[in-house]
């Protein structure tokens, strides 16, 4: 007999004995036993530096969770996620390995030659290759189970510790918490249950067929196979079953109707088709039980499981289509009505759109009074003449102090500057690492001792210096200004993304001093402290750098800042909350804080249209973080206006120690909470339809809304929200609000504005303001055109942007005040090869009356017919370089025709053609909708 051997024999090896041959054809073949343990022990060390990889992770999260306070939420995450894996491999195991257990002794008291497919072996080794292959892949497909009942940890959470929405879905009459925190986790238990079941089925159906093999098809199958596998499938249609109860609240989010939500045809035709569909499946599971012990009924539960699966394919799909095609579409108004009421409501409320103060606004057409803006003192000392954008260029030219530095975004708050409330705007002076030169970037460097921003700009948003440049009210390093602050640097904030090391025995650049620089040592408490040789190999392999382990400059009271961007930070420690695009710096009892708005949000709430992925928002937490130790709390909002949100309140119930009460917020604080702007405009976009409330209306579209368009440099962009101090019609004083107005669908005049409050108690009420239907309200882009055709204006414009200059107009601004409306657009100026725009010009439009000045006080006095406008403006202002003047025409060339002004109209015939204009075309569409009508009804 031949011998294939691999490796040394036993003798040699003096490893002991190897498994015994097996033959395949004439050939014998034996494994040596020193290859097995050499394999044995390379799949030991695989799953040990699996095993040590997941708790080094652990260990690193662990700490940095105890570093910022919250190590109760992650200890609370991964038990939940252990104990849920273990569960899930235990309930696989049982139920897995039992049947199959059971199949396989069942089908090895008939098996009298066992055969094997690659030739003979002896029985004993079969057993034992067979039981080693078996428990490998049960554990296997145990630990792939497991780890799917612990990625859903977050929804078990919910599920244990769901609590009364107090509200019903109109359908099911069920509480809204069952759809929110119930029913997912039941579709995952029932979904995750059929894979189970499924697979031991099939599994079993293999070992029973594999014995028939065995035996070479001359035997029959064991007596208790079929009860066996019969039993699989009454489980498998039980769970069928159960699936399709709870498909039945599934419904409540159907789009197939015509607003979001279970539709006529979901109503009365799919979930008819459920019930019958669960009927059959029963039906198919008793007829199988009945089977087991009438053997000639066997053609009944196959034809039950026939006729199911055809009732699957003809009620689920074809019977709803056929009956919204012939019988809603024709007559869809009158059968969707009480199912478009549905959806308008929990859209309303889901978004907080019901809530919404709707008041009338006259929108006086010829403009804002002089005593309606005496009136308005605060308003007008807080009109925004610096955008954003542009003042983002400036700062960065003038307020970096050095490239290292970096202005990553500008906020608008409003502080108490000498007694008097002042809207400013700010933006933090974060270091940008990336701005070091290439061979500057070393480790030292990038990890030790450039690691922190310093300070901040801080200006007002309606004042300008002789330049054009604006004034400050902070500004600077070290920062100098109006307002105190103790610790200006900054170590956490939007820009970081990569971590750093302090406390080391490398001094820390802190901000430049002349030709030299001043350094600091850290000296606050945030971060790991690296004080142990464990600590600095697991943050070495955790952050792929062993400079961590080996450099000397590390020592026991080091600290490892990371995750210091403070999205990431506070997603870390809440995944659960949608947080707001655009934290904003907060200056408070001399130290620098971060705001961060976050949102309780779900995508299950019945009936509510969906929208970016959600279909319920709330803005229920404000995290404020430290800049420069990065601590975090998150406030719990709830006021007498914002009510504690249900699922706010269950997030709470399960993290007891991670959120504080509102009325905890030091008062220095509360003093600059806003409205998140973020869940502004989603409510925006919402209530351009939703602010509908007719089901006929909402139907037909007929009073769709839209956001205006302006100008921005010279490009047209649709208007974003912005941020005023001013004092709201009906109220005693000016506080900070976020407006935006709002036109007809197609058209460009404005139907009405939308505030949101967010001083004091007033905090989170919406009120909109609606214009009159009957008179013509000048819009946005109206404006923008009025002045346009403006020719002292546009004549002025078209200068300026020559030699060398572009002109940048800023965000037109619509403010009402009193029973008028006023628009105000900062014009801006930059030379091409600068990026340094400087505010050259206020354009004013009241009413009819326009005027462009230098200052916003000198606008309104020419508009309001107190002062004469000034003379218009040859070439560059101010100082600049005068326009290149027109080339003579040479000798025999033809001279260029001299402009010829175009006959202009009065403003009161103008507003008369436009409205003529806009009632022909409502009239034009009202006939199109009821031609459409005709034709869709024949």
């Amino acid at each position: 007999m031949t011998f294939f051997r691999f490796g040394q024999s036993e003798e040699e090896d003096g490893l002991g004995p190897p498994p015994g041959p097996f033959q395949f054809g004439r050939r014998e073949f034996r494994i040596p036993g020193g290859l097995f343990r050499w394999a044995a022990a390379l799949v030991l060390l695989i799953v040990l530096f699996i095993i040590a990889s997941i708790a080094k992770g652990i260990y690193a999260d662990w700490l940095w969770f105890e570093s910022v306070d919250y190590l109760s939420v992650y200890r609370l995450r991964i038990v939940t996620r252990i104990w849920l894996f273990f569960a899930g491999a235990g309930v696989f195991l049982l139920f897995f390995g039992g049947n199959v257990l059971a199949a396989l002794r069942l089908a090895a008291r008939h098996v009298d030659r066992p055969v094997a497919l690659l030739g003979e072996m002896e029985p004993a080794a079969a057993r034992r290759i067979a039981l080693v292959v078996g428990i490998a892949a049960a554990l296997f497909l145990a630990v792939i189970f497991g780890v799917q009942a612990a990625s859903r940890w977050d929804t078990v959470l919910l599920f244990l510790n769901s609590q009364s929405f107090g509200m019903e879905d109109p359908q099911f009459h069920k509480d809204i918490s069952f759809y929110l925190f119930r029913l997912p986790t039941l579709n995952f238990i029932v979904g995750w249950s059929l894979g189970l079941v499924i697979l031991t089925t099939i599994v079993v159906v293999g070992i029973y067929a594999f014995r028939l093999v065995l035996g070479g098809f001359s035997g029959e199958a064991p007596a208790m196979a079929r009860p066996h596998v019969s039993l699989l499938l009454v489980v498998v249609l039980g769970l069928f079953v159960w699936r399709y109860w709870l498909s039945r609240f599934g419904l409540v989010y159907s789009d197939r109707g015509s607003a979001f939500g279970a539709s006529y045809t979901d109503v009365n035709a799919q979930l008819p088709v459920i019930y019958v569909l669960m009927a059959l499946a029963s039906l198919a599971a008793i007829l199988i039980l009945v089977s087991i012990v009438r053997r000639g009924l066997l053609v009944l539960p196959l034809g039950a499981i026939g006729i199911w699966v055809v009732a699957g394919i003809v009620g689920g799909l074809i019977y709803p289509s056929t009956v919204q095609r012939f019988q809603v579409e024709p007559n869809e108004l009158s059968l969707e009505r009480e199912f478009i009421q549905r959806n308008l409501d929990a859209t309303r409320f889901a978004y907080g759109l019901d809530g919404i103060d709707e008041r009338p606004f006259p929108a006086r057409a010829s403009g804002v009074t002089a005593e309606e803006i005496a009136e308005s003192p605060e308003t007008l000392r807080n009109i925004r003449l610096w955008d954003s954008r542009p003042l983002l260029q400036t700062l960065d030219q003038i307020q970096a102090i050095r490239p290292l530095y970096d202005f990553r975004d500008v906020d608008v708050d409003r502080y108490v500057i000498d007694g008097e409330v002042r809207q400013v705007m700010l933006a933090a002076r974060e270091l940008d690492q990336n701005n070091l030169p290439i061979d500057a970037r070393g480790w030292v460097n990038s990890r030790l001792q450039f690691t922190h921003g310093y300070g901040l700009a801080m200006v007002p948003v309606n004042e300008v210096i002789e330049e054009g440049l604006p004034r400050f009210f902070v500004k600077d390093i070290p920062p100098t200004g109006v307002i105190e602050i103790d610790q200006p640097r900054i170590y956490y904030g939007e820009q970081p993304e990569h971590y750093v090391i302090v406390n080391s025995t490398e001094e820390e650049f802190d901000f430049p001093l002349g030709e030299e620089r001043a350094t600091t040592i850290y000296e606050g408490e945030g971060g790991v402290r690296l004080n142990s040789f464990l600590r600095r190999l697991v943050y070495a392999w955790e952050l792929a750098d062993t400079n961590i382990l080996i450099s000397d400059a590390i020592n026991d009271e080091s600290r490892l800042l990371y995750r210091r961007n403070i999205s990431e930070r506070v997603s870390e420690v809440a995944p659960f909350l949608l947080l707001d695009s655009d934290p904003y710096l907060v200056v408070a009892d001399g130290q620098l804080f971060w705001f961060q708005d976050a949102y309780t949000h779900t995508d299950r709430y019945p009936y509510s249209t969906r929208f970016i992925g959600l279909n319920y928002i709330r803005n229920s937490v404000k995290v404020i973080t430290n800049a420069f130790d990065g601590s975090m709390t998150f406030y719990l909002v709830e006021t007498e206006n914002v009510p504690l949100d249900p699922i706010a309140r269950v997030y709470d119930n399960i993290y007891p120690d991670l959120f504080t009460p509102f009325a905890e917020m030091p008062e220095s604080m509360r003093e600059h909470i806003r409205y998140p702007e973020d869940l502004f405009q989603v409510q925006a976009q919402l209530y351009l339809r939703y602010h509908i409330k007719d089901v006929n209306v909402f139907f037909n579209r007929e009073d769709v809304w839209d956001i205006p368009t302006e100008i921005f440099i010279d490009q047209e962009q649709i208007m974003e929200p912005y941020y005023v101090i001013m004092r709201l019609p009906g109220e005693a004083q000016a506080e900070f609000v976020l407006i935006l107005p709002f036109r007809p669908a197609n058209r460009n005049n404005t139907i009405a504005w939308l505030a949101a409050r967010s001083d004091g108690e007033q905090y989170g009420k919406l009120l909109a303001f609606r214009f009159p239907t009957e008179t013509l309200v000048f819009g946005p882009l109206q404006v923008e055109a009025r002045i346009d055709q403006d020719t002292t204006i546009s004549q002025q414009i078209s200068l300026w942007n020559q030699s060398g200059s572009q002109v940048i107009r800023g965000n037109l601004l619509m403010i009402p005040i009193g029973e008028g409306n006023l628009f105000v657009e900062p014009i801006y100026l930059q030379a091409t090869q600068s990026r340094l725009p400087e505010l050259k010009r206020v354009v004013v439009v009241n009413g009819n009356n326009i005027a462009m000045e230098e200052t916003l006080d000198r606008a309104l006095e020419v508009v309001l017919g107190r002062a004469q406008a000034s003379a218009p403006t040859i070439g560059e202002p101010d100082d600049g370089p005068a326009p290149t003047p027109a080339a003579t025409p040479a000798e025999g060339e033809t001279p260029a025709p001299t402009p010829v002004p175009l006959p202009t109209l009065p403003p009161e015939d103008i507003v008369d053609l436009v409205q003529d204009a806009e009632d022909l075309l409502g009239q034009l569409e009202a006939i199109l909708n009821r031609l459409r009508q005709i034709s869709e009804s024949q």
